[in-house]
């Protein structure tokens, strides 16, 4: 729930006009209130728009603590709250609100930046402690809840989207660096495309006084050292470990002042959420779908069938090819990254309708794939355990992550052959300010190897450092909170709930892959509520139609348009010359060509509408 700002001047006064426009900027996050806070010096000041879940009557913020040396910003939802309400009112605190957000503000009075581990859920918050003029401010274990920040003209300023950082002043330029690196690798976990524009990582917080800005990590996942077997148990027992997890999970995701209902596709993640949640509910839950036009990715029927053993209201949404033309580019620009695919506009359209139908929370699948290897590329690294490095002379070199892990995870090695077309299309000036860089080097230089990689089964290795990369920058962006939150609508993450990992974590690579099953366990832990369709299907990715293989329909010729546009000739790092002679070779192409470039030509076509609607400067 929400949208959160905070400004923290170091020098002159802040202006109001800056937090107000930065507030209003996250209207959209927050629809259902907005409040203000500045201190009495005009150094600090706190934004919140609200969009009420828990406590409809009194959980307006910025909330103060009982003396009002404290205050904060939160969004997003903490989970079994009413017990630390209780603990914190026999300790003699006087809570101001029944929300769950206030028990963040108390905690820290009492235990200061350790209160990050008594919090359980998604969330992102900025706290002003009076007292020792400090801003503290949190991310939750996995990024699910976004916060961004940035320092211009001696002031920082925190937001929940990078729009409201450009509202509130910060200039908005493209970093060169960072471009590059997203359209050619992962990426890392603190950059981002827009220059001084940083994130708080997950499992992270940021303290900022006068004299200093430190980020320290409070919370990581740790996979068992190959030296270290797990105890010897039957799959019966890993997978009831699971379910009792997962279940609680699920049920504690449920609790909200108003109805709550499940995204549902035809994959065994959100199935299974919906199983779950549908015995924890005494009435049928409404479960949405998204259906498309084309028989090999649409997935209603299986959906469908799964909503019927749940006792669930199925509702599916159509999504042509025209609607996600209609909404390509309002989905860029609520999600501030590249895309490769429409995937992200399929689920701003499913949001859209979920709100329209009177629903503001959500439960998702998505996260599920990173902690259970559900993707295939996790198979290959399964295989491949004790193999030894084999260099394979792509152009963008793995050098760093192969000396450290011996092996590159396969999904790396991916990215980095199709990150050779990404290169044609580049600027000469451009290409040459990073010859032969290692695209992984900064993301390897940001993870204790020692402590996190060294000695863990291959397979884990590649699911830690994709929990690190595209499932915070992309997986959670384009699939998640940005799209959901573009329309009022809070996605909750069963699967991210960090006591769920910490059981996976723990649990043999066998249990994840067997054969060439993906996720074994899930599928023996939620068996009974799962329809047997889904219990047998193999892993399908959830993508819409690839705009290239759709020949003359209009999210093809949208691309195809943005690509020959100025939008395209302002950006200094890309040859559109070259992008077009490239296009205009495409009816030459049979499909499985067409198929194997759609996702370089959706992150320009991506990019394009980033610098049209933010006027990015190089």
């Amino acid at each position: 729930m929400c949208g959160i700002v905070a400004i923290f001047s170091r020098g002159k006064p802040i202006e109001p006009g800056a937090l107000a426009r930065a507030t209003d900027r996250l209207r959209h996050r927050g629809p259902d209130g907005e409040g203000f806070w500045i201190s009495p010096d005009r150094r600090t000041g706190l934004g919140h728009r609200r969009l009420s879940i828990i406590d409809l009557a009194t959980g307006d913020q910025p909330i103060a603590s009982e003396d009002g040396h404290t205050r904060i910003v939160v969004n997003g939802e903490f989970y079994g709250y009413e017990a630390i309400q209780r603990e914190l009112e026999a300790s003699g605190h006087r809570l101001r609100t029944r929300s769950d957000s206030e028990i963040a503000l108390h905690l820290y009075e009492d235990l200061g930046a350790e209160c990050l581990n008594r919090l359980r859920g998604e969330f992102a918050f900025v706290l002003w402690d009076e007292r020792s003029r400090t801003v503290f401010a949190a991310r939750d274990r996995f990024g699910i809840k976004p916060l961004f920040y940035a320092w211009h003209d001696d002031t920082l300023f925190i937001a929940s989207e990078v729009k409201a950082l450009f509202a509130a002043g910060v200039p908005a330029r493209w970093d060169a660096e960072s471009f590059y690196h997203a359209l050619t690798s992962a990426g890392g976990q603190e950059r981002t495309l827009f220059a001084g524009v940083l994130q708080i990582p997950p499992g992270h917080y940021m303290i900022a006084t006068q004299k200093r800005v430190r980020i320290s990590q409070y919370w990581d996942f740790n996979f068992r050292e190959e030296r270290f077997p797990p105890p010897r148990r039957s799959d019966e027992d890993w997978a009831a470990e699971l379910r009792s997890a997962l279940d609680e999970a699920v049920r504690i995701r449920l609790r909200a002042d108003v109805p709550v209902a499940c995204y549902l596709s035809g994959g065994i993640d959100s199935c299974a959420v919906l199983g779950l949640a549908a015995k924890h509910q005494p009435r049928p839950i409404r479960a949405f779908n998204i259906s498309f036009d084309s028989p090999r990715f649409d997935e209603k029927e299986i959906a469908r069938e799964m909503a019927a053993k749940a006792g669930a209201e199925f509702v599916s949404i159509p999504a042509r090819q025209d609607d996600l033309a209609d909404h390509f580019a309002d989905a860029i620009e609520q999600a501030e990254t590249l895309c490769h695919n429409a995937h992200g506009v399929a689920k701003y359209l499913l949001s859209r309708f979920v709100r329209d139908a009177g629903f503001k929370v959500v439960l998702t699948g998505e996260g599920a794939d990173e902690i259970l290897a559900g993707y295939p590329d996790f198979r290959f690294d399964m295989q491949r355990a004790g193999m030894p490095a084999v260099p394979n002379g792509l152009v963008l070199p793995l050098d760093t992550v192969r000396k450290r892990l011996d092996v590159a995870p396969y999904w790396m090695e991916k990215r980095a052959a199709a990150a050779q077309s990404m290169q044609g299309f580049m600027a000469k000036e451009f290409l040459e300010k990073f010859p032969r860089s290692d695209c992984y080097r900064a993301l390897i230089s940001e993870i204790n190897v020692p402590a996190q990689l060294a000695g863990r089964h291959p397979l884990n290795q590649s699911l830690y450092l994709g929990a690190k990369t595209r499932l915070p920058t992309y997986i959670l962006t384009m699939l998640s909170d940005r799209m959901e939150m573009a329309h009022s609508v809070e996605g909750r993450l069963p699967f991210l709930d960090h006591h769920v990992v910490e059981v996976m974590s723990a649990q043999p690579v066998s249990q994840k892959i067997r054969g060439t099953t993906e996720k074994y366990v899930l599928r023996e832990a939620t068996r009974d509520v799962v329809s047997d369709t889904v219990y047998r299907r193999r892993k399908h990715p959830f993508v819409a139609p690839p705009a290239t293989l759709r020949r003359g329909e209009r999210l093809n010729t949208l691309v195809q348009d943005m690509l020959r546009a100025p939008a395209l000739a302002a950006l200094p790092y890309l040859d559109q010359k070259l992008i077009v002679a490239f296009l205009d070779r495409l009816p030459s192409f049979d499909d499985k060509r067409l198929l194997s470039i759609d996702r370089a030509l959706m992150r320009l076509a991506s990019a394009c509408v980033l610098q049209e609607r933010y006027r990015l400067a190089a």
